[in-house]
């Protein structure tokens, strides 16, 4: 039987760096000969999942660059993911997060973007060739030569350098990698909006989700809760799938009409046919094919969640062949000017996360948490607490 695969994992440049780096001109390598900058961290040493305090340094801030003080990074379930190496052979120590916000202390002197005060922050992406097709289409995400992730990539325009993340107190970036937080912007739940938020917002923006329709949200987590707000705000009748009783009255409170749990056969019924857009955010195996029976003609079922590669599902080709007329797509979080959009959006629109903040010592506990299902729904580390 054919199938299927959808994967998303946010992989390495295939390309290596030696080769990459002599693809681009001098223009491009940020200052490699200033003075480095001095980090320190919440590192992972190996695929444990245990966490200890590390120093390291991070490269100049050049010409094009801002140093941002990280006051708040959240974690994300791709986090887990990478330190517990579910998706490929991780780079230790790594430091994770890319969920990244903070205010800007330093920047180069050709930064027209920024000013030191500003509060910034830093989604899953620090750089890109800028001049693929993807990045001239504002998909830097999706970068075909030099992507560069904002932890565990080589960093192809400092010298191949592995990126850390924002478990740690500061951050140098390119100021046209860094998304300007609003003002009046609630500091303590942005930074989830940088993967969580733009991750399902942009599947939606790319679906044209209108006043009225008929949308579902598989999966009420981390993802699914953003998705239920975004779909709520503009406008559409949103039913929420999840496999637990326990989350129903949180997903009416977020303006859901209907939440239905999987397990119970009768919550399932009259839904055939029945939804023009399906946002699955599941990070496990699953059935697809019961969410397919459930798009309308012409409808579209976008995923967005990640499941390790041993659970990653599938779907009989022959489902969609003689159940026409279902489109159904994979969509990685979004463009750095997309990042902007949503994150305007979002406070303009009073969207967030449901947060709770913790220490840099309980990030351990908080991946168990996690996985296990017992957040409500995003954990932010306060960086303001790194010993």
């Amino acid at each position: 039987m054919k199938k299927i695969l959808c994967s998303m994992a946010f992989l390495l440049t295939t390309a290596a760096v030696s080769s990459a780096q002599q693809n681009y001109s001098d223009d491009h390598q940020i200052n490699p000969h200033g003075e480095r900058v001095l980090s320190k961290g919440m590192v992972a040493m190996d695929n444990s999942g245990i966490f200890v305090p590390y120093e390291f340094t991070r490269h100049a801030v050049g010409d094009n660059n801002i140093l941002i003080e990280i006051m708040y990074s959240g974690i994300c379930h791709s986090d887990i993911h990478h330190v517990h190496e579910d998706w490929k052979t991780e780079s230790y120590p790594l430091v994770p997060g890319h969920e990244i916000a903070g205010w800007i202390v330093r920047i180069g002197k050709d930064v027209a973007k920024f000013k030191v005060g500003d509060y910034a922050g830093v989604g899953c992406l620090v750089n890109s060739c800028g001049s693929c097709e993807y990045c001239l289409a504002d998909q830097e995400q999706y970068c075909e030569t030099a992507r560069v992730l904002t932890y565990g990539s080589p960093d192809v325009f400092h010298g191949g350098e592995m990126t850390q993340g924002g478990y740690s107190n500061n951050i140098v970036v390119s100021e046209d990698f860094a998304i300007s937080i609003p003002e009046g912007a609630d500091l303590t739940k942005v930074a989830p909006l940088l993967c969580a938020g733009i991750t399902t917002y942009s599947p939606l923006m790319q679906i044209g989700v209108n006043a009225g329709d008929k949308v579902a949200i598989a999966g009420f987590g981390g993802l699914g809760h953003m998705a239920v707000q975004y779909a709520v705000a503009l406008g559409a009748q949103v039913t929420v799938f999840d496999i637990t009783e326990e989350k129903r009255q949180l997903a009416l409170d977020m303006g859901a009409s209907k939440y239905a749990n999987v397990n119970d056969p009768q919550q399932m019924e009259g839904m055939k046919n029945y939804f023009n857009t399906i946002i699955s955010t599941i990070p496990a195996s699953y059935d697809v094919k019961m969410y397919v029976d459930m798009l309308a003609i012409d409808g579209s079922l976008a995923f967005v969640g990640l499941s390790a590669n041993k659970d990653v599902p599938s779907i009989d080709i022959a489902t969609l062949i003689f159940q026409g007329r279902r489109n159904l797509f994979c969509s990685q979080i979004g463009g750095i000017k997309e990042t902007q959009e949503m994150l305007d959006y979002s406070v303009a629109n009073g969207i967030y996360p449901m947060v709770e903040i913790i220490e840099p010592s309980r990030i351990e506990q908080a991946y168990k948490d996690v996985i296990d299902g017992k957040v409500h729904f995003r954990y932010v580390i306060d960086m303001s607490n790194l010993n």
